[in-house]
């Protein structure tokens, strides 16, 4: 969330709202006068722009100090709309669980508008048969377990072929290494193999012209994440800016929606025309040749047009390889910080793999330690850490207070996260330990840990996101010993967060990586 930079933008935002929105606001407090509600708690609101004043750039941060303020289950006003952020454990389990289907809408954004296809896809989607009918679609086909289990070499692969990079590259010249350029090309390169087939935005096999450099595709994902932040565009929350667009976002977006539209369209015309050539032989291979074959399904209860299809492929691409990246960046980073934990973690590699393999996918659930360091990393750095905000499609009752139809609903996992009251005095330390034994996943039914949400709208994709996170984690660590470089002492390591989306690190993270393993381990294949 992206707020005005100065008190000055905001006052030439009041004075310019006021003339038109004064008149709204009072004819709709005149039709609603009747109805009183018990919101919950929460800050005095200024006329048009509510709290924005109180939210700075990091969000998530904001409404905690203002949560130990007014309490788990708050109230505010963005803008023209009201909200509610849930803080605890409790709270997060009556939004998410007991009350999910009245708070399982979505708002009308800009970035759903214009990055989600006019809201077709499984972000951003209004809840309804089409919605419904998607996410049967998505777990019961394009995540299934077989189907993952049918892309495991790929996987594989090209973990492999990222631990072989750093052995040509940075690692062999004792080079600093820039870890995120290296997780988001194993990620981006296993997203495009198991949704499209090869890596049309990395051009290693000459298979025709990709619209897309690496490059370009990289800044397209990361804009991506930057542009539907939550509240990132002012204008979702007042109207009226949508039409003035003061910071650029919705010039930003279209623009966007243009270059991975053109992306997309080379993507399919590719794919139908294979399908054409093959006629009854054409055997689907990759996630568009499923999503093409289900959109041709004419028992469908609700079609799926061409957009769909590209918004669920956009979903797919966008969603892996800057999630997953983010996630062990943030682990590697906690581990370089704490040389404890890192050798306890190296101890459990050796001991059970040895030196002379890599770390495969059936080795994770002997690795529990490794485990742990997962689970502990998503709960102190939630890749969302208010998750994708809900709308209420009615009015409820939530702890004794109301939530009236049309409210924003957050769930600030980052602030569940570090309550002393659920992970002790401690909770702010990184310290896998305390997850050894204690039963609490990242699953979705555990509410003191919800990096990929819960109940109906929690992230479809967690299983692959899972697997790719824990394996290249624990390659990383196998393959290379790790140390930062010199002059960087642990203490001073910054662990700045910059808000989107997801929430990566402010300053990318180098280290040095030193091989641990025989040469032969990073050769080719």
């Amino acid at each position: 969330m992206e707020l005005p930079p100065s008190a000055s933008f905001l006052a030439a935002v009041l004075a310019t709202a006021l003339c038109f929105l004064l008149p709204i606001i009072h004819r709709r407090r005149s039709r609603r006068s009747h109805r009183k509600y018990n919101l919950p708690p929460g800050p005095r609101a200024w006329p048009v722009i509510g709290n924005l004043n109180l939210i700075g750039p990091l969000p998530h941060r904001s409404v905690h100090k203002l949560s130990k303020r007014h309490g788990p289950l708050m109230s505010l006003r963005l803008g023209s709309m009201p909200a509610v952020v849930g803080a605890s454990v409790d709270v997060a389990r009556l939004l998410l669980r007991t009350h999910d289907l009245a708070l399982i809408d979505r708002p009308r954004t800009a970035s759903g508008r214009y990055t989600g296809y006019d809201y077709s896809d499984m972000l951003w989607s209004p809840y309804g048969a089409y919605w419904l009918q998607a996410r049967r679609l998505w777990k019961a086909e394009v995540f299934s377990a077989p189907r993952l289990r049918s892309h495991e070499r790929v996987r594989d692969d090209e973990v492999r072929a990222m631990l072989r990079g750093l052995y040509d590259g940075p690692a062999a010249a004792g080079r600093a290494v820039v870890l995120i350029d290296h997780l988001f090309t194993v990620n981006i390169n296993v997203i495009s193999l198991m949704v499209l087939g090869r890596k049309y935005a990395v051009g290693d096999d000459g298979a025709g012209s990709a619209p897309t450099t690496p490059e370009e595709f990289k800044w397209m994902i990361e804009e991506f994440f930057f542009l539907s932040a939550p509240l990132r565009n002012i204008g979702d929350v007042i109207p009226l800016l949508n039409w003035l667009d003061p910071r650029g976002y919705i010039g930003r977006m279209k623009k966007l929606r243009k270059m991975f539209d053109r992306f997309l369209e080379h993507v399919l015309d590719e794919h139908n025309e294979r399908r054409r050539r093959e006629g009854e032989k054409f055997v689907a291979t990759d996630m568009v040749d499923l999503l093409l074959e289900l959109a041709d399904n004419p028992n469908l209860e609700v079609p799926i047009e061409r957009d769909g299809v590209k918004a669920f492929t956009l979903n797919l691409l966008v969603g892996l390889p800057d999630t997953t990246s983010v996630t062990v960046e943030w682990a590697m980073s906690e581990l370089l910080r704490n040389p404890d934990v890192l050798a306890k973690a190296t101890e459990e590699l050796d001991r059970v793999i040895g030196r002379e393999r890599h770390v495969t996918e059936g080795d994770i659930p002997n690795l529990p330690y490794i485990e742990v360091i997962v689970k502990e990393t998503m709960r102190l750095h939630p890749v969302s850490p208010l998750l994708a905000p809900r709308l209420s499609r009615e009015d409820v009752s939530v702890g004794g207070h109301d939530i009236p139809a049309g409210t924003l609903v957050f769930v600030n996992v980052w602030a569940i996260a570090r309550d002393p009251a659920v992970w002790g005095k401690d909770a702010s330390e990184f310290r896998p330990e305390r997850l050894v034994g204690s039963g609490v996943d990242v699953k979705g039914h555990d509410f003191e840990l919800l990096p990929f949400g819960s109940g109906r709208r929690m992230c479809p994709g967690i299983s692959l996101g899972l697997k790719m996170v824990q394996v290249i984690l624990a390659n990383l660590l196998h393959g290379y010993a790790w140390r930062l470089p010199d002059g960087v002492a642990r203490e001073e390591l910054s662990m700045e967060e910059k808000f989107g989306l997801s929430m990566p690190r402010k300053v990318p993270l180098e280290a040095v990586a030193e091989p641990r393993l025989p040469a032969h381990l990073y050769a080719g294949p």
